[in-house]
């Protein structure tokens, strides 16, 4: 009798232990079926707050409600069977007090069953992570190009183009692995400086505009597809699936148009 080995959901521990290894695969996805196909691929697949402007029309990511990350973690998690699922903390669910964050982390965690949360923030954040990783709430933390606070930053800039700023960043992510995050996003940094923070830090830093040499890359799907009309200048596209998109459904509109889509009698089998 043959006997079928159980898939089991890559850890924690195991994205940790990747530090200077294998290079970690991630994309972002927000659905059942996405993470499905995205679930064969990535070693961790993120529920970005990246949703509310991709899905959901937003200008920025600070409109998003916890609850919104939760049903979208729930879909995520759902679809899926080895990869670890990391839902983002949004803007306001956190940044108050750690009390705060464990109880909005918790939240998050137990109505979704994901294995982690990512929130954004440097030294800033220390604190908070160390509170939540010492009341089990694994951490992945974020620097750099932090969307949550774009207002502050003056928009979607490239970080550490002024060289006499990279000593900050890097103590940001020093501050952030000495409080026990797991592993760091590293977004939107000059290559050098990525370069210096990946050195800096006994913790995988996953990329995302800095550089080939961090310890594993991440993009949002729809950036990746085209399926997104702004699409940063560090993204390189996999696929089209706009215009494929728009072909699809300019030709279903015009066979309904024109009275040739098919009846009950060649549709239901």
């Amino acid at each position: 009798m043959s006997t079928q080995t159980p898939i089991r959901r890559t850890t924690v521990p195991q994205i940790r232990a990747r530090k200077g290894g294998d290079p970690i695969v991630s994309l972002t996805s927000y659905h059942a079926h996405t993470a499905a196909i995205v679930d064969q691929h990535a070693d961790f697949i993120l529920v970005g707050d990246s949703l509310g402007m991709v899905m959901h029309g937003m200008d920025s990511t600070v409109g998003v409600p916890l609850d919104l990350m939760i049903m979208h973690g729930r879909a995520v998690v759902r679809g899926t069977k080895r990869a670890l699922i990391v839902v983002d903390m949004p803007f306001g669910s956190y940044e108050e007090s750690p009390n705060m964050a464990f109880r909005n982390a918790a939240k998050v965690m137990k109505e979704t069953s994901c294995g982690a949360i990512k929130l954004e923030g440097g030294a800033r954040m220390a604190e908070t992570i160390r509170f939540l990783t010492e009341r089990g709430i694994p951490v992945m933390a974020h620097i750099g190009l932090t969307p949550q606070s774009s207002h502050v930053m003056g928009g979607f800039k490239t970080q550490g183009r002024d060289e006499t700023t990279w000593q900050a960043h890097i103590d940001d992510a020093k501050a952030v692995a000495e409080a026990g995050a797991f592993a760091l996003v590293v977004e939107g940094v000059v290559e050098p400086l990525a370069d210096k923070i990946t050195a800096a830090v006994d913790i995988p830093t996953i990329g995302i505009g800095a550089s080939s040499k961090c310890d594993g890359q991440i993009l949002v799907l729809e950036d990746m597809l085209g399926l997104n009309p702004w699409v940063p200048k560090f993204v390189k596209t996999y696929g089209d699936l706009g215009p494929a998109i728009e072909r699809a459904v300019s030709d279903y509109a015009g066979e309904v148009r024109s009275r040739a889509f098919p009846g009950p009698d060649n549709v239901y089998r």
